[in-house]
C-alpha cells in the first residue's frame, strides 16, 4: 500500500466522513483519486507519493490566484507574528472591513466569519429578527447554503433534525418568478426572507433577481444574495455588480482570501445594526466567534484584494473558462457527442454536463469522465479556475480531454461497464450511504 492510501484509510478511521468537508470525501471522486494530498502550489497539487496534478478543484473553489501565492501567504505570516488574535479587536481587522464596505455598493457594516455556513446562517436570523418573521425562501436549484438546521432540515438529509424547524423554510425555482410569488401569496406576508445565489451554471434571465428584489420589497421581506462562489469571480464588486443589483444582505467567502479561512456577512445598516450595541432596539446575538477575525486570514484578504487590482485577475478567469468551454465543447462536437457533454454556465464558473445514452444525466458517466482525466493527471471534480491557470495548462486540459471524451464516446456505443473502474460517484445529499 502507498502512503497516499495508508493516510486514506486512516482519515476515515479519526475522521467522520474522512475528511472535513464532504465534497472532499471518496464518495465525491474516482476510484483512483488521491485520497489525501501533501501539498498545492499554482494550479497543481501533489499527493503523498509525489504524484503532481493539474486541479481544476482548488481548494473547493476557494483558491482564486493559485496554491501558496507568496505576497499573499507573506501577508498572513506578517499577522500572524504581529500576535494573529488579540483581545480587543485589531487594527487589520477594522482595515479589512472599510475594504470590503467600500468594494461592496450598498453594504454599510460588516461582520466576519471563518466559513460560509455562519454567515449565511447568522443573514436569516437577522432578517427574522428584523421582520419578525418566521419562514425563509430559499432557491431549490442552489444546492449548499449551510450546515444548520433551517437549510439542513429541508433537504433529503435531514437526520439529527427537529421536526418542528423543519417545515419552516420553503423552496422557490430559479428563474421563475411565479414560483416565489406563489409563496407569499399562500404565507400570508409571514416570510422573513428570500436567499439565492446571483447565479450557478444557469444566469439569470428576464431581470429575475429585480423580480425578487420588487417581491422582497412588496412583501417586506430581507433580499439576501449568497455570493459564496460568485463573489471574487464575476466581478471583484460582486456578481451583484456584474448583474446591477444591490441586495439587503450578502454574504461572501471560498475566494475573497485566496484559500485562507475568511467569510462575510454585510448589508445594509438599519438590519445589521441589530447585531451591534449602539441601538435600543432588542439585540440580536448575532455572530460571536473567538477567531472569527484571526488577522492571519483578513492579512490574506486585504493582500488578495490588492492583487486583484493590480492584475487583470477577474478579466483571466472569463478569458480562459471562455477558452476551456468552446475548446472542450469542439472536441464533444468532433466525438459527435455534444448532446451526451457539454460544457455550460457563465466561464468564470464553468460547469461540465454528463449524460448516458438516453440523455439522461448520470453520475456513473461523470465519475468515467473524471476517471480519465486523472489518467492524464488532471483532478477535475468540477471546474474551478484560477489565475495560475495559464495557456500551458489549457494545452494539457484540451489534450486530456480529447483523450477522456474518446473513451467517452466508446462508453456510450459499447456499455459503461467496460470502461468504469469501480463505482460511480454519488450525491452528498442522500439518506443512505
Amino acid at each position: 500500500m502507498n502512503l497516499t492510501s495508508e493516510y486514506g484509510e486512516r482519515a476515515h478511521r479519526l475522521i467522520p466522513g474522512g475528511a472535513h468537508t464532504y465534497s472532499r470525501g471518496d464518495d465525491q471522486f474516482p476510484i483512483g483519486a488521491p485520497s489525501v494530498l501533501a501539498k498545492g502550489e499554482g494550479a497543481y497539487v501533489w499527493d503523498l507519493d509525489g504524484n503532481k496534478y493539474l486541479d481544476y478543484g482548488m481548494g473547493l473553489r476557494a483558491v482564486t490566484l493559485g496554491y501558496g501565492y507568496k505576497s499573499i501567504a507573506d501577508a498572513a505570516i506578517a499577522q500572524i507574528l504581529m500576535g494573529n488574535g488579540l483581545t480587543r479587536a485589531s487594527k487589520v481587522e477594522i482595515d479589512a472591513a472599510q475594504i470590503m464596505v467600500d468594494l461592496i455598493e450598498g453594504a454599510d457594516m460588516i461582520k466576519f466569519a471563518k466559513n460560509g455556513s455562519t454567515v449565511t446562517s447568522a443573514a436569516v436570523k437577522l432578517a427574522r429578527a428584523y421582520t419578525g418573521k418566521k419562514y425563509v425562501a430559499r432557491c431549490a436549484e442552489h444546492p449548499f447554503f449551510s450546515y444548520d438546521d433551517w437549510f439542513i432540515g429541508n433537504t433529503i438529509i435531514d437526520a439529527g433534525i427537529p421536526d418542528e424547524g423543519k417545515n419552516l423554510t420553503l423552496q422557490f425555482k430559479f428563474n421563475d418568478i411565479t414560483s416565489l410569488k406563489m409563496l407569499f401569496e399562500k404565507y400570508d406576508r409571514e416570510i422573513s426572507c428570500v436567499i439565492l445565489e446571483p447565479a450557478t451554471a444557469v444566469e439569470p434571465q428576464n431581470n429575475f433577481l429585480h423580480e425578487v428584489q420588487n417581491l422582497c420589497e412588496q412583501y417586506n421581506a430581507v433580499f439576501i444574495l449568497d455570493e459564496m462562489i460568485t463573489g471574487f469571480r464575476w466581478h471583484l464588486n460582486g456578481a451583484q455588480k456584474y448583474y446591477g443589483i444591490i441586495p439587503d444582505l450578502c454574504t461572501f467567502g471560498k475566494g475573497m482570501a485566496n484559500g485562507f479561512s475568511v467569510s462575510a456577512l454585510m448589508g445594509k445598516k438599519e438590519i445589521m445594526e441589530l447585531g451591534g450595541i449602539l441601538h435600543e432596539k432588542e439585540r440580536v446575538f448575532l455572530i460571536s466567534t473567538t477567531h472569527g477575525a484571526e488577522m492571519s486570514g483578513l492579512g490574506a484578504l486585504i493582500e488578495t484584494i490588492d492583487v486583484y487590482k493590480k492584475l487583470n485577475v477577474i478579466g483571466h478567469l472569463w478569458e480562459y473558462g471562455k477558452m476551456l468551454m468552446d475548446g472542450i465543447n469542439n472536441i464533444a462536437r468532433e466525438f459527435g457527442i455534444e448532446e451526451y457533454f457539454y460544457f455550460e454556465g457563465a466561464a468564470p464558473s464553468p460547469s461540465f454536463v454528463c449524460k448516458d445514452g438516453q440523455k439522461n444525466t448520470s453520475y456513473a458517466f461523470r465519475t468515467l469522465f473524471a476517471q480519465e482525466m486523472l489518467k492524464n493527471n488532471i483532478l477535475m471534480p468540477w471546474v474551478a479556475l484560477s489565475y495560475s491557470h495559464r495557456d500551458i495548462e489549457l494545452e494539457q486540459t484540451l489534450e486530456a480531454a480529447y483523450k477522456s471524451l474518446k473513451i467517452y464516446r466508446e462508453a456510450l456505443n459499447k456499455g459503461i461497464d467496460t470502461f468504469l473502474e469501480g463505482r460511480a460517484i454519488k450525491p452528498v445529499f442522500r439518506r443512505y450511504n
